[in-house]
């Protein structure tokens, strides 16, 4: 089996025209390693745990009884990551309890992006910048440390300009490998009233450990969520044995990638009689964490997995209200100060995914922006995915969730 290309490295370079000194030739787009260099072993296993409950909580929000569902936590994390960084007072504090996180700029953060990048099992990159308005100045400090931490780029442009939003979509395709080619009129953009947007992007290209026979894939038919049975394109495999867990209400199964299976996809079945919703009421980041805990090794005579190719596009400003996180998006009480003297306040977090899952594996991309104005199987060995389920994309170094999503109709 082929495996599967090179790890990622946060990617491009910082460009601080009219935001301060440039970066030295060599240093840009580095995660700095001196920084996170002496942190302890259980810190990345500790912001890999906020992400993770970050993740059932956004979910929580936006997913739909009877629509397709994908998010992608690590992105939005590091977007709302970057964010904390500049913010001050009441409105950091909200972020941090959003983002269960403890400080206003945790280098833990860049420390987990360096250990998930830190792999030739798959493919997995992660970037990250900030685009100013012209004229809009930015602290120093603040610049620095999204270099240092996340490996951001800086860029200084007429965001009212058309020129400029092509810009900001050329980035997002050229970091997502061509999947999300367009974000800026989902932020609002062109707008001269705009003064910063952030944006990060995660691609992820993995290819199982045990591949499904092409030849072997064939229509069966699948419990459409409101709707009657479809026929949809499904994947078997036969005879082999993947991790599973039978828990309260449904199991669990991981699909591994790679030759040794650090990072894998983990399906959540309700059991027959149960519903998608009935699962996702009860299924959190702590029950996640126990379930993956609980998988165990063990013969499948049959997997079905029906073959899907989902795109999703989120407005996070409500479900992120919903959570919690209020002032960031109220002139005058959003304290922004860190990032700028302009105080600016957010105006609208976007989020975008994509996700292919086929017979060779998964190719999965995100996109999150934000725009800111001045102010185990027991009793049975089949598996079959023929109705609607949850999943998720994971590293089990790090027990960081990548991807968490739902689908109701494979059919997209």
């Amino acid at each position: 089996m082929r495996r599967q290309l090179i790890s990622a490295v946060l990617i491009g370079a910082l460009l601080l025209t009219g935001c301060g000194a440039p970066t030295p030739p060599g240093d840009a787009g580095r995660i700095d390693a001196e920084l996170v260099a002496d942190l302890a072993p259980g810190d990345t296993a500790a912001v890999a745990q906020a992400v993770n409950a970050f993740a059932f909580d956004l979910f929580g929000e936006v997913a739909a009884d009877r629509q397709n569902t994908v998010t992608a936590p690590l992105s939005m994390t590091v977007l709302l990551a970057m964010l904390l960084a500049g913010a001050d007072g009441d409105t950091a504090a909200e972020l941090a309890r959003v983002l269960h996180l403890d400080d206003r700029r945790d280098v833990r953060v860049g420390a987990l992006l360096r250990q998930l990048s830190d792999t030739d099992e798959v493919t997995l990159s992660v970037a990250n910048s900030l685009w100013s308005g012209a004229g809009v100045p930015l602290e120093e400090s603040y610049l620095t440390f999204l270099r240092s931490t996340f490996g951001a780029t800086a860029e200084q442009r007429d965001l009212g300009s058309a020129e400029t939003a092509e810009a900001i979509d050329a980035w997002a395709s050229e970091n997502t490998n061509g999947l999300i080619d367009r974000i800026a009129a989902d932020l609002g953009l062109p707008d001269p009233a705009v003064v910063l947007a952030l944006l990060n992007a995660v691609y992820f290209l993995g290819e199982w450990k045990t591949r499904f026979d092409s030849d072997a894939t064939r229509p069966e038919p699948f419990a459409v969520a409101g709707a009657s049975p479809a026929d949809v394109p499904t994947m078997r495999l036969t005879g082999e044995s993947f991790g599973h867990a039978q828990r309260d209400g449904y199991r669990m199964l991981r699909l591994p990638y790679g030759e040794d299976g650090r990072y894998g996809m983990e399906i959540m079945l309700p059991d027959n009689g149960k519903t998608l919703a009935g699962m996702l009421s009860t299924l959190d980041a702590a029950e996640w964490r126990a379930a993956t805990g609980a998988l165990t090794g063990q013969p499948v005579d049959l997997l079905t997995l029906p073959r899907f190719e989902l795109r999703w596009k989120g407005e996070m400003t409500e479900p992120l209200r919903r959570l919690g996180l209020s002032d960031a998006f109220v002139p005058g009480r959003a304290d922004f100060r860190p990032m700028s003297p302009v105080a600016p306040a957010v105006q609208t977090v976007v989020h975008k995914t994509y996700i292919r899952v086929d017979e060779k594996g998964t190719e999965a991309a995100a996109v999150s922006g934000g725009a800111m104005a001045v102010s185990s199987l027991t009793g049975s060995r089949e598996f079959r995915v023929d109705r609607p389920f949850a999943f998720s994309i994971s590293d089990r170094q790090t027990g960081a969730i990548l991807f968490l999503g739902s689908v109701t109709d494979p059919r997209g």
